[in-house]
């Protein structure tokens, strides 16, 4: 990219026509350069003949996937910004984020489409209206400055709705520029794409490899948070370079790896880090920091091996073009070794905050450093410290926003749906460790008078417009919420969830079955519990979709049955998931009796 201002879809397309016949995407259906820029080029062009273009926004509803990149480059070249939706996502979610957006048209695909809310915006299918028309030969972008939108990414809101951040081209630029020099990124590297679409890092996961003729490659999506299977994988696959969460690339340098792996980097963030690698691993382990309003990246460094045991890796350095200032309570720079507050200016910023214009004088601040008409900083509300090497050793929030397993959630919006509830007089939301020293989820509740609190019910009302990572692990119900001088919620004095505090649906009952024995035991060895019982719900028992992947494992390892998330999410008791390996293993009896 020769100038930092460059449209990153223009250098795409640009690669696209340099070597048409390479590989770009590598999933379920393999495509070449040439064959994106033909599908990308159908979609905007089809998009303009529905009278969206430029400066509109246009919604994808897509699985992370190659015709997710399809919608998101065919969008750019429009000239509209792209806003990513989970198809995971409740209904009424999505629906609150096309209408947020006033998105002009919402691009999916079929197996997707049964998620959509009915709106206003014109619908897209790509792989039953679009492919069958044919390809345009030739992609032509629209003529957009640097400071128009590239995307819109929504994110946890403390007000009780999710917030759009949005950031304009010229800070993905930068995102993707930075990329390709600090890891030397070139047409034969393999990267991977983990993210789901709603989370900021699928961004830095396209974009870089595609601008130089890479290949980008997606895991299976039933096995890929199992730390094993997708270490497997990136050895077959031969992968290079590739993102995950904290979470997961704590899980995946704890592994053995054969020295000879292609792979060279593994990128991580989104969550505090909190081992460093092992001398013999074969690949570079980089942290990196950042926040959806700072172009997904803001800090980066590479992990070193274990010297100092008491001390936690650093985020690293600021990336090029960003900066990074540690602040006093009055705006004032701390020394080196003192705390402050991190505020981040520079190229990478948002242009703010959808439809929230006070929101965004809040955040976005005129930046007192700089000689630029017009610079802002953004305040993160987290902690740092700047050390004697320069490198940023992250310290925590200001506020109540906690990460659980690399998603930022603002408690006050599960409190705002926990107080929606008939059955709910009040409530708190906190972040408590467990025994294995997880974070989890606790919801506390004040029981509306007259009325019956069931977990189980109260996860499902909350599913009706939360996501599966804001869900709370335990539901503990509490006479009244403990409250400090000043009226604030006292988290301090929100108890831990024990055994005796914790709402259950049911008394216990003992498996009745081989399968529900065998799957109440494979349960208590991976939640590390002494019992469970068949009415037990696997995430009311502080479970969760990377848990649930190894579960999966686990139960194909036991009974030979390939479950996948969505049945575990439909089926969460070991008496109902029981139910549903039996049936398989019949079924499977009667076809080959």
């Amino acid at each position: 990219m020769s100038e930092l201002t460059d449209l990153v879809h223009r250098v795409v397309v640009d690669q696209a026509r340099h070597t048409p016949d390479a590989l770009a995407l590598a999933g379920p259906q393999a495509l070449t350069y040439g064959q994106l820029e033909e599908r990308a080029g159908t979609l905007a062009v089809h998009l303009a003949e529905l009278g969206v273009g430029p400066g509109v926004s246009v919604a994808l509803l897509l699985p992370r996937s190659p015709a997710f990149v399809i919608g998101a480059l065919g969008t750019l070249a429009a000239g509209c910004a792209y806003v990513p939706l989970d198809p995971a996502y409740p209904v009424d979610r999505l629906a609150l984020i096309l209408d947020d957006t006033a998105s002009a048209a919402l691009v999916t695909d079929s197996a997707t489409a049964h998620r959509l809310p009915s709106g206003s915006w014109s619908t897209v299918v790509l792989d039953t209206e679009l492919w069958v028309r044919g390809a345009c030969p030739r992609l032509a972008s629209s003529v957009l400055a640097a400071d128009s939108l590239a995307y819109i990414i929504y994110t946890s809101g403390s007000t009780g709705r999710p917030k759009g951040v949005e950031i304009p081209h010229i800070g993905l630029a930068n995102l993707v520029r930075w990329h390709l020099r600090a890891f030397d990124v070139g047409p034969r590297d393999r990267a991977m794409q983990f993210a789901s679409p709603g989370f900021d890092a699928a961004v830095w996961e396209i974009w870089p490899y595609l601008a130089v003729g890479a290949s980008v490659h997606f895991p299976d999506e039933a096995q890929r948070l199992d730390p094993r299977w997708l270490r497997d994988w990136i050895v077959a696959e031969r992968i290079t370079i590739g993102f995950v969460p904290t979470p997961v690339a704590e899980r995946l340098i704890a592994l053995a790896w054969p020295a000879t792996t292609a792979l060279r980097v593994l990128l991580t963030g989104a969550d505090t880090l909190h081992r460093h690698p092992p001398a013999s691993l074969p690949f570079a382990l980089v942290n990196n920091y950042g926040q959806t309003e700072c172009s997904v990246v803001a800090t980066s460094g590479v992990v070193p091996p274990e010297a100092e045991p008491q001390r936690l890796p650093t985020i690293g350095r600021p990336i090029d073009h960003v900066e990074l200032h540690l602040l006093d309570q009055h705006g004032r720079r701390v020394a080196d070794g003192e705390v402050g507050e991190m505020y981040i200016g520079g190229g990478g910023l948002a242009r703010g905050y959808r439809n929230l214009p006070a929101l965004t004088a809040a955040r976005f601040l005129p930046d007192p450093f700089s000689n630029r008409p017009g610079a802002r900083i953004y305040r993160t509300g987290d902690r740092g410290r700047r050390l004697g090497d320069g490198e940023i050793e992250f310290l925590g929030r200001l506020d109540d926003q906690v990460k659980i397993r690399g998603y930022r959630i603002e408690p006050d919006e599960i409190v705002t749906a926990l107080d929606a509830l008939p059955s709910v007089e009040a409530s708190a939301v906190a972040a408590k460790d467990d025994d294995r020293g997880e974070r989890q989820l606790v919801a506390y509740i004040v029981r509306a008078p007259g009325s019956r609190l069931s977990p189980t019910e109260l996860r499902r009302s909350l599913a009706a417009t939360l996501p599966e990572p804001m869900l709370p692990a335990h539901f503990v119900e509490l006479d009244a919420i403990p409250l400090s001088a000043n009226g604030k919620v006292d988290r301090a004095a929100l108890p831990d969830p024990e055994a005796g505090l914790v709402l259950r649906d049911e008394q216990h009952v003992a498996p009745r079955s081989s399968a529900e024995a065998s799957l109440a035991a494979i349960v208590a060895d991976l939640l590390s519990l002494k019992r469970v019982g068949v009415l037990d719900n696997f995430f009311l028992l502080g479970g969760h979709s990377l848990l649930g992947t190894q579960l999966i494992a686990r139960v194909f390892d036991t009974f030979g049955v390939q479950l996948s998330l969505r049945t575990l999410f439909d089926h969460p008791t070991v008496g109902s998931l029981a139910a549903e390996i039996e049936e398989t293993l019949a079924a499977r009896i009667e076809t080959n009796p």
